[in-house]
């Protein structure tokens, strides 16, 4: 009985496990016939599975051709050149955009940003050397005294850069209190004593009581102390000699104190009329040749970064010398020109001087350069939005534009105005991957 029952549990454990190893297999087949990974690691359907494993009559496997047309012949992988490509080409893109700027319109238009397109021009060579704002001879007069004594100015105001007109008095001379005694009532006094006795000596030579040598003596001494008292009668005030500008201008420089002692002839002020002025330039002898093509100038002051230009104030070349001074080594080239109102006669100035011209030549504004370490470089405009720092060389410098030997070509948009905004959002910002132009 006992093995009867032993065997009856043997018989279903052995049923159960062909059942389950059954049912197993059944599961694990339906999977594979769901889906199936191919070469490329795409999970295919059970139609496409069928469609590979399928076989013709003569047992060829279409599976093997459909995967040998997919590949080139040597098994080339065409996903992976297809990433590959695409990979460059956006590394391409990067490096393309990695050294652009961005500047918004907005920004260009709150700076005033302005550009300039490149041409070759005609560009003038230049010497580059010191000079002084001159005033030239005739446009000023000195204000001399014309008595003795003690000067008042007729205005306290009245200093360097006063403008004064023409019979305009600057100062008044008296000598009322002094010891000698006031010039100008002396000479009232002999002038009016002269013409007494010079009346009454035309009565006596008529009835010969004197002789005609004894009247033109008298005569003599009414003819002097007419002539100085007619010399200071028309200046003569309550105050004392006034003494007036014979031209219009202002007053350049004031050579004596309030309350001073003057003698007759001494300087008392300078006045110019301030409409032409002369530009000297000292150049090096080394130049000396050069002169000869020499035809205008430019010039910057001292006190003022702007570029004056002598073909713009109606300037010419006066003179060169033909030899150094005896103290120097430097030659005199001088200018004349119209005075704007802006340049102080005895300013001293950075002068270029243009000689021969060149044709052809790629030149740039001077603000448009800037300077980094002892390179120098531009900003190019790319769009509306995008802008790039390009490295320059240098040639001469005319004050004006700057020669450029290299770094640019015709055709480029140079920034003129606002390079150092520009410069700055170089620092800041980098356009970013992808940007479209």
């Amino acid at each position: 009985m006992t093995m009867k029952i032993i065997a009856l549990s043997i018989k279903r454990t052995l049923k159960y496990s062909i059942i389950l190893s059954i049912m197993i297999s059944v599961t694990a087949f339906t999977g594979c016939k769901g889906k199936k990974t191919d070469e490329h690691g795409h999970a295919e359907s059970v139609e496409n599975v069928d469609e590979h494993e399928h076989t013709d009559g003569d047992g060829h496997d279409h599976s093997s051709e459909k995967s040998q047309e997919h590949s080139e012949g040597d098994g080339h992988d065409h996903s992976a050149d297809e990433k590959e490509a695409g990979h460059v080409e956006g590394d391409e893109k990067e490096s393309e955009h990695a050294d652009e700027i961005a500047f918004s319109k907005k920004q260009a238009e709150l700076v005033g940003l302005t550009t300039e397109t490149v041409s070759p021009t005609t560009f003038y060579n230049a010497i580059k050397t010191s000079g002084q704002i001159q005033t030239p001879q005739g446009n000023e007069v000195v204000i001399a005294a014309t008595s003795n004594g003690i000067v008042t100015f007729t205005n306290s105001s009245i200093t360097e850069g006063t403008a004064v007109s023409a019979g305009q008095s600057i100062v008044t001379i008296s000598a009322k209190k002094l010891l000698e005694g006031d010039p100008a009532a002396k000479s009232k006094i002999a002038y009016e004593t002269a013409l007494k006795e010079y009346q009454r000596a035309e009565g006596l030579v008529k009835d010969q009581i004197i002789s005609t040598k004894e009247f033109e003596q008298v005569k003599l001494r009414y003819e002097t102390a007419k002539t100085t008292y007619d010399a200071q009668a028309s200046n003569i005030t309550a105050s004392g000699v006034s003494v007036s500008s014979p031209i219009s201008g202002y007053i350049k420089n004031r050579l004596v104190a309030q309350g001073e002692y003057v003698s007759v002839g001494q300087q008392i002020a300078t006045v110019s009329q301030n409409k032409r002025l002369q530009l000297r330039a000292e150049v090096s002898e080394n130049n000396f040749k050069i002169l000869k093509s020499i035809s205008s100038a430019n010039f910057k002051l001292a006190y003022d970064n702007t570029i004056y230009k002598l073909s713009d104030l109606n300037g010419k070349l006066l003179s060169y010398g033909k030899s150094s001074g005896d103290q120097s080594f430097y030659i005199p080239v001088t200018f004349e020109f119209d005075n704007i109102g802006e340049i102080i006669p005895g300013a001293f100035t950075e002068v270029y001087l243009l000689s021969s011209p060149q044709e052809n030549v790629i030149s740039v504004p001077v603000p448009s350069i800037t300077e980094e370490q002892g390179l120098n470089f531009v900003y190019l405009q790319l769009d509306e939005e995008g802008y790039k720092k390009q490295e320059v060389m240098l040639g001469q410098n005319n004050g004006e534009r700057v020669q450029i030997l290299s770094g640019l070509k015709n055709g480029d948009k140079v920034v003129t105005k606002g390079v150092y905004q520009v410069k700055l959002a170089a620092t800041s910002s980098v356009m970013p991957e992808g940007h479209a132009h």
